[in-house]
């Protein structure tokens, strides 16, 4: 196993091949690992052929290496910045509760329930 890679390195390698579930990047000519497609970029990928291609060289942060098996683990999104999220509009921030949530959100069931105790003494 090579002793010069470590977890939580960045550095920059090349994509060596892209599957439905990730992509391959050499990191040199004798060690590769694998980017999740869900450790591509931030928020959801569909199509991984959509970021990353056979080729691109691309920043990766080694996210964990198992030493046993040989396998690296790698991020792209770990070396980029998260998108801040816009504020939603026509949201209020502090959505006044509903009469139901007021009263512990049962409190019709218990009514109902009263009432249905009611109907079923009197059928008797």
């Amino acid at each position: 196993m090579s002793e010069k890679f470590t977890e939580g390195q960045v550095l920059t390698g090349k994509v060596t091949g892209v599957q439905p579930y990730g992509a391959f990047v050499a990191l040199d000519d004798q060690i590769q690992g694998l980017v999740h497609i869900s450790e591509v970029t931030h928020g959801f990928v569909k199509d991984i052929n959509e970021f990353i291609a056979v080729g691109d060289e691309v920043n990766v942060k080694i996210i964990s290496i198992d030493e046993e098996k040989n396998k690296y683990s790698l991020s792209i999104r770990a070396t980029e910045e998260a998108p801040k999220k816009a504020p939603q509009a026509n949201k209020p921030s502090n959505p006044k509760p509903s009469q139901q949530e007021e009263q512990g959100g049962f409190n019709t069931l218990k009514d109902k329930l009263n009432e249905w105790l009611k109907q079923s003494e009197q059928n008797k």
